[in-house]
Order: structure tokens, then C-alpha cells, then sequence
């Protein structure tokens, strides 16, 4: 057995106890209006964040590129309330102007 495999079992047994443990948790301790709130944000917080990598980062290097105006026009869009594939198509076709124009 290779030490991939190894780290795949490893990382396979970690997962599965990190979800059997959420499952056990107490439902009072889930019914707190403070824990409900932090859990409503939470995907909020990585989705930004993942935004703000794939955005701003190529490798190990901060970018700034033609990928900042597509999130530019996407966040105008959105604050016009525009249908969502208005948004991005609209980020899509600027961000690609900006590339064939640079």
C-alpha cells in the first residue's frame, strides 16, 4: 500500500467521523438563535473568500487582471437587481473585452 492510499484512507476516516460527529451533536445545542445565525453566514464567508482567491490570485501571486472587472460589472449588476444570467453573461462578456483588448 503507497502512501497515497494511506492518505486517502486517513483523510476518507477523518471525514466520515467529522460527519457522524455533527450528527451527534444535541438539538438544543443547534436550536440557539446564536449558532443559527453564525451557520447562515458561513457559506456566505467561504463563497466571498473563494471569490477573492480565484479573483485576485494566480499560483502563489496576487493578480490584478481582467477578472476584477468581470466582479466589478457582476456586483453593478446585482445591485440593479438584474436577473442572475444578465449578471453573468454581463461579467462573462466584460471580462472577456478586457482580455482580447490587454
Amino acid at each position: 500500500m503507497t502512501i497515497f492510499w494511506v492518505a486517502t484512507l486517513g483523510t476518507s476516516l477523518v471525514a466520515f467521523l467529522l460527519k457522524y460527529s455533527g450528527h451527534s451533536v444535541p438539538e438544543r445545542w443547534l436550536s440557539n438563535p446564536k449558532i443559527q445565525r453564525i451557520n447562515a453566514l458561513i457559506p456566505i464567508a467561504l463563497l466571498s473568500a473563494l471569490v477573492a482567491v480565484q479573483t485576485f490570485s494566480e499560483k502563489s501571486e496576487l493578480m490584478i487582471d481582467q477578472r476584477l472587472v468581470g466582479l466589478s460589472v457582476a456586483v453593478v449588476a446585482l445591485l440593479l437587481k438584474a436577473p442572475f444570467p444578465v449578471v453573468v453573461l454581463s461579467a462573462a462578456l466584460s471580462s472577456a473585452a478586457v482580455y482580447n483588448w490587454l
